[in-house]
């Protein structure tokens, strides 16, 4: 039997994705959910590029990758990478783009990135007056694919650099973009400056589906594409305040199609809690190769398999996200640990340390928070006395915090503290803690600080220290 080949396409902060979004132009995106699976309740691990790539590529939790867990990180070796199992196996694999990072893959050893063997050679000439990376994906895609011995199957990391900030400002609009048709979420000003910044992301988003369809028509002309595994999503949410690097429904819950044509009935919609810690299960499951016993996910064919929508597989009806330490910018460069569960109805937040502020501290400049038009209009509508923004985007907040998603999914309303809310609040936290136990994260055992204590690897004039001495260079 002919095994398969798989595409994995992984936009860098895109929470839209698809033809309900009537403000980005995803022809592919659609495409590919149309021909295979929608996924409604897909959830990354946690909310930035580096450890939400490392949980992809090791099918577990950030809180249980060491390192990894934190942003700006090396990578530790000993994990059990699917592109290395794969490689194993016969399988020809690469990637271009962005494939793990931002971090140093080198120090402990790793021989190569951990999503495979570079591709990156061919350039291309972005459009005019803006800042869409240079990287020509597609080609890339062709050359690796010229490289790949005969009858060998693929496996392929499509990691688009877009759309990673930054923009250049009013590209979205002179590509095109009416600022009339963005949606501004109610924890975020609804001034043009804003609806201009979301045009900017909107076109970076056109430019990722625009190469994936270039790919998907390399597939369509070397007779690949029914026996192709193609999974389509994003590493985290959008980067705009209270979006990415925070821990709201908005950043977790992000876009997911997957399609395999030999395989996967097509036009099929699924309301199936699942995780980024479920990619590496599958791509394995699918190949053949045995599934490591530390993986914490589980396959997606149960899904796949199926021809059901909506829920599929009532056992998946939670999730697990987390985070510790991403960008610097607290005293003694301390990280903001949050552990949270998601279920059909709920999202519960666990702050570990609520006196600290979540992105970032106000002296230096909130750096887990991307500089943008959007970040600077809430600090000038602050400046001027303003608060409500300002509360929600770069505010303290509570040890608890509990949204009702159904009739909340921007996490206005938290519940935590209603007495109507206690028991549901209590069993949550209950069944997050045994999670949290039974997959041995240092912080629910007390040794949290552990996370604080790794290496950041970026200019170490981001620190504290350097901060207190006046040489501190901003992030952004």
């Amino acid at each position: 039997m002919k095994r398969p080949n798989i595409l994995f396409a992984l936009a860098d902060d895109a929470s839209h994705l698809g033809s309900h979004y009537n403000f980005v132009h995803t022809p592919n995106f659609d495409d590919v959910a149309h021909s295979g699976v929608l996924f409604e309740n897909a959830f990354t691990t946690n909310p930035k590029c580096a450890p939400s790539r490392a949980s992809i590529l090791t099918g577990q939790h950030t809180w249980q990758l060491k390192e990894a867990c934190t942003h700006w990180c090396n990578f530790p070796s000993g994990f059990d990478l699917y592109p290395d199992l794969l490689e194993k196996n016969g399988y020809h694999v690469g990637y271009t783009g962005k494939g793990w990072a931002p971090g140093n893959w080198k120090t402990f050893g790793l021989p190569r990135n951990p999503a495979g063997p570079e591709f990156n050679t061919y350039q291309l000439e972005p459009p005019k007056d803006s800042d869409i990376a240079t990287c020509d994906y597609a080609r890339n895609f062709e050359d690796f694919l010229s490289k790949k011995p005969a009858d060998a199957p693929f496996c392929f990391w499509y990691g688009c650099r877009e759309p990673h900030r930054s923009y250049r400002n009013g590209e979205g609009m002179r590509g095109g973009k009416d600022p009339d048709t963005v949606h501004i979420p109610s924890y975020l000003p609804d001034e043009a400056v804003v609806r201009s910044d979301f045009c900017d992301y909107a076109y970076e988003i056109d430019w990722f589906d625009l190469q994936l369809g270039k790919m998907l028509q390399i597939l369509e002309e070397r007779g690949e594409r029914e026996n192709t595994l193609i999974v389509v999503t994003s590493d985290n949410g959008a980067p705009f305040p209270r979006i990415k690097g925070q821990m709201y429904e908005q950043d977790f819950n992000l876009p997911l199609a997957i399609s395999w044509p030999d395989k996967v009935k097509g036009k099929r919609r699924v309301k199936d809690i699942v995780s980024f810690i479920d990619f590496a299960p599958t791509f394995l499951e699918i190949a053949g190769v045995p599934i490591p016993s530390r993986y914490a996910g589980k396959s997606l064919t149960d899904i796949l398999y199926s021809q059901k929508d909506g829920i599929v597989n009532p056992e998946r009806k939670r999730a697990f996200m987390g985070r510790e330490r991403h960008d610097l910018g607290r005293q003694d460069d301390k990280g903001y640990p949050v552990r949270c569960i998601r279920t059909p109805t709920f999202l519960y937040v666990r702050n570990f340390e609520p006196q600290r502020y979540p992105a970032g501290n106000p002296e230096t400049w909130y750096t887990n928070c991307d500089n943008s038009p959007t970040k600077r209009c809430i600090l000038h509508q602050h400046a001027e006395g303003d608060n409500y923004y300002y509360n929600l985007a770069f505010g303290l907040r509570p040890m608890e915090e509990l949204y009702q998603i159904v009739d909340d999914p921007e996490c206005m309303h938290n519940l935590a503290d209603k007495h109507d809310y206690r028991d549901i609040k209590g069993a949550l936290w209950s069944e997050l803690q045994h999670e949290l136990r039974i997959t041995e994260d240092p912080r629910i055992f007390g040794n949290g600080d552990i996370f604080d204590s790794y290496e950041y690897v970026k200019d170490p004039r981001h620190s504290w220290a350097h901060f207190l001495k006046g040489d501190w260079v901003k992030l952004g």
